[in-house]
């Protein structure tokens, strides 16, 4: 009876917020914040550009690091698809021309590009929005550096060019950091899933292989 009237009290909570929310009730209930909402190191410090490599390279991503110059992450770029064994990219539309100087066979992403041709398309290189140190997550927000999310979720290669200053330590100061009304992705390591049997698989649901350039 306990467990019964538990449920019949969260389902009346339920209920009476959507009542409220499609009624003219306008209560928006206190959301607690009694958790962490800031780490120790500030946004870039070394410690965290550790931590973050840390936790992608145990994740299985490549990570590359270089000077905050394009021209040398044009290059740390190159470098990380010739040993992919990849020639052809699609990018970002908002990257840099200098990130893919020493790619020839690239183009930028115009929208046009269908799923089974982007399936055809060697590897996608994007700059990011924040990386989150504590978690290795990288996040995209669909913005031009970072393309839409088609682009970023198909190819079996993804080059994510991740600057320095917008490495943060914990996740609440990596969301005060993204616009919630844009379409975010959460990135943490390679596309992996596992069977019941706990065998692991690579590239059911986003790329393959994920490689982190660190410019900074």
């Amino acid at each position: 009876m306990t467990t019964d009237n538990a449920r019949r009290g969260a389902r009346d909570v339920v209920l009476a917020r959507l009542r409220g929310a499609l009624g003219d009730d306008t209560d928006v209930p206190t959301v607690p914040r009694a958790y962490r909402r800031e780490g120790t190191y500030a946004a870039g410090s070394p410690e965290l550009v550790d931590l973050l490599v840390d936790r992608l390279e145990d994740y299985r991503a490549t990570v590359a690091r270089t000077g905050a110059d394009d021209r040398e992450i044009g290059a740390a770029v190159a470098e990380a698809l010739a040993a992919q064994g990849v020639r052809d990219a699609i990018a970002a539309p908002g990257v840099p021309a200098d990130w893919l100087h020493g790619i020839p066979g690239h183009r930028l992403d115009d929208g046009s590009a269908t799923p089974r041709q982007l399936d055809r398309t060697g590897a996608v290189v994007t700059g990011s929005a924040v990386a989150v140190a504590e978690t290795g997550t990288i996040v995209l927000d669909g913005g031009p550096l970072c393309g839409r999310r088609a682009i970023t979720l198909v190819p079996d290669t993804h080059v994510c060019v991740v600057r320095v200053a917008d490495v943060v330590q914990t996740v609440p100061e990596g969301l005060a950091r993204l616009d919630p009304t844009r379409p975010l992705t959460f990135v943490s390591g390679p596309s992996a899933t596992s069977d019941i049997e706990l065998s692991r698989v690579e590239g059911v649901h986003g790329p393959r292989t994920l490689v982190v350039v660190l410019a900074g």
